[in-house]
């Protein structure tokens, strides 16, 4: 369809209030918005951990309106004051387009009519069906980064690419740095054994036969994950024969970002990290335990889908192919440095 005029639309806000990965795979679709709208203001509306992603995409997102839930979304509680605080914030912005970059728009699209825009754009389904040019039907199946790109192709937006992209900042590289990790340039790997929930969680001991394997073979393990994660990361080295680097709980995502730029690969569920991997082409070994690889898998990795394919023995060997390539690829000798 015919895109929107430029001069039309000088304020967008766009509203997903999900986790990392989630956020990142959009940001092909917010490069192509905000190269189709260059001197429209795009505010995010999040989850409150998004303030820092709306800072360190600043070339995307110009503010961030914190979302304090709503009745049927799980990724919080829902505060009732604080949303009818958020609801005001929200109609007295006066926003001429709000995106629906939630998902199928079952719970969330009609309260998007709410936020008195003067277009309100997204997916919808059979069950959360608008009478408007300007939704489209919900694709079931796809990657997430091409489900929002065809909105935007929807909407007139040209592409402006697939990759997604992560900066990482001086104090990110600062901030690493000040932990003074003996580590070298690419003869390190990041082992990621947490996840946002039990069921995408491999078991710790096949991660730990993993990370054995790295360092057999000249690669430091480097143990990562949130406070939230030592109970698994603990069982991780429990099961390990070799002495790995744990920083568990030491860093912020912006140095887990400045360690993964210099790292080999990355031993992971399929959950955040992986995508801020993929942003800096990292390659990896990602265990899906969600049956759906599809949606997730970047070309940077070998994913498996454990629902599916449930061999220990093939990840191995995927594991030792990576490893005999980084051996060629990278014969590094300077201790790791961001001076």
């Amino acid at each position: 369809m015919k895109r929107l005029f430029t001069t039309e639309i000088k304020k967008i806000a766009v509203f997903r209030a999900l986790q990392l990965g989630d956020m990142i795979c959009i940001i092909p679709a917010m490069r192509a918005l905000r190269t189709a709208y260059p001197n429209a203001e795009i505010t995010l509306l999040g989850l409150p951990w998004a303030a820092g992603f709306v800072n360190r995409f600043s070339k995307y997102f110009d503010h961030f309106i914190w979302f304090p839930g709503y009745p049927g979304l799980p990724e919080q509680p829902y505060d009732e004051i604080a949303f009818d605080a958020f609801l005001n914030r929200v109609q007295d912005e006066q926003f001429d387009l709000v995106l629906q970059m939630q998902g199928n728009g079952t719970i969330v699209n009609p309260l998007m009519f709410r936020f008195n825009a003067k277009y309100v754009a997204g997916f919808c389904n059979k069950d959360s069906r608008v009478d408007s040019p300007f939704f489209t039907e919900y694709p079931n199946q796809g990657h997430e980064i091409k489900r929002w790109l065809k909105l935007m192709k929807h909407l007139g937006i040209p592409e402006m690419g697939t990759q997604t992209e992560f900066p990482v900042m001086q104090e990110d590289y600062m901030e690493l740095d000040s932990l003074e990790l003996p580590l070298t340039y690419k003869k390190y790997v990041c082992v990621h054994p947490g996840s946002r929930g039990a069921y995408r969680q491999w078991p710790p001991e096949y991660f730990a036969l993993l990370a054995d394997y790295c360092a057999d073979n000249g690669f430091t393990p480097v143990i990562t994950g949130t406070e939230s994660e030592r109970p698994v990361t603990q069982e991780l080295r429990k099961y390990m024969r070799n002495e790995a680097i744990d920083l568990t709980g030491k860093t912020s995502l912006g140095a887990l970002a400045a360690l993964l730029q210099d790292a080999a690969f990355i031993i992971s569920n399929c959950t955040g990290i992986v995508h801020v991997a993929a942003a800096l082409k990292i390659p990896g070994i990602v265990i899906s335990m969600d049956g759906e690889p599809g949606r997730w898998k970047h070309e940077y990795h070998n994913v498996t889908d454990w629902t599916k394919n449930a061999h220990l023995d093939s990840i191995l060997l995927d594991t030792a192919a990576l490893v005999d390539r980084m051996k060629r690829e990278w014969q590094p000798t300077a201790d790791l440095s961001h001076d």
